[in-house]
């Protein structure tokens, strides 16, 4: 039987996964953006600053427009090898080329510089502009589908280079016993069999293998603390197959595969 794979800064791969909910980012004296919370060890010296303090308000002027996220992410600066997780979830890397991607906020862990993010229309996502490498998290292994699609609105993690959905309703269904049951107690909510995203055009929609969404976790402190959601995640058991790019519009989304 085989013991734990034992890692130091030489063995660590470089901008790849280590496993299937590890990331890890090499730094050379550049500079990543990450959300708070994400960052779970690191190797060298490496710096954290705030969105809008300290001394990179250049690149925060260039990279960062999303006021209302502002006090959710830092800079990450220095050298070194850093690691990113999120609550036991799947994690991968992309690269955007020329294009651009709307992710759910929740879900984003990362981004290089070169790519410029922006506050989406639709509440509760974030757009990506440029050329550049992201990391994201999903509930289970991301699908890759082709307009024209409805989708669950628990089950989409984002869009690229296609326009932005807009809402429809099965009023067939509303009007149905459960609709009726639900108008006259109040009790269940909206499901994706009621109201899903509606995508038309051309383009990619990424979706999660699950109607769960990532819960919610405050940031800078400790999973487990009084008062700290807790975030017990599920994941698929597919394997690491797929499309390894899906073309768009404006730039190809290329998945990496993490072994």
């Amino acid at each position: 039987m085989n013991g734990p794979v034992i890692h130091d800064p030489t063995t660590l791969p470089v901008d790849d996964n280590v496993n299937d909910y590890t990331f890890c980012v090499e730094l050379k004296g550049s500079q990543w953006f990450l959300q708070k919370g994400k960052m779970i060890a690191y190797y060298g010296q490496v710096d954290f600053h705030g969105i809008g303090h300290g001394p990179l308000d250049r690149l925060v002027r260039t990279s960062f427009h999303s006021p209302l996220h502002a006090s959710d992410w830092v800079v990450a600066q220095g050298s070194g090898k850093m690691l990113l997780a999120d609550r036991a979830f799947d994690v991968n890397s992309y690269d955007l080329d020329d294009g651009n991607l709307t992710v759910r906020s929740g879900n984003l862990l990362a981004f290089q510089p070169s790519l410029s993010l922006k506050q989406s229309i639709v509440p509760g996502f974030l757009t990506l502009i440029g050329t550049g490498k992201f990391v994201a998290a999903s509930n289970g292994p991301v699908v890759f589908m082709e307009p024209p699609l409805r989708v669950d609105p628990q089950a989409l993690v984002g869009w690229a280079d296609c326009p932005s959905p807009c809402h429809h309703y099965d009023h067939g269904y509303l009007r149905g016993v459960l609709g009726g049951v639900r108008a006259l107690t109040g009790i269940g909510g909206t499901s994706g069999e009621e109201h899903q995203f509606e995508f038309v055009g051309a383009g990619t929609v990424l979706l999660q293998s699950t109607e769960t969404l990532l819960p919610d976790q405050a940031t800078g402190v400790v999973p487990g603390q009084a008062g700290v959601p807790g975030g017990q995640g599920g994941r698929g058991s597919a394997g690491r197959s797929g499309v390894p790019r899906v073309p768009g519009q404006g730039g190809d989304l290329q998945r990496r595969f993490g072994l």
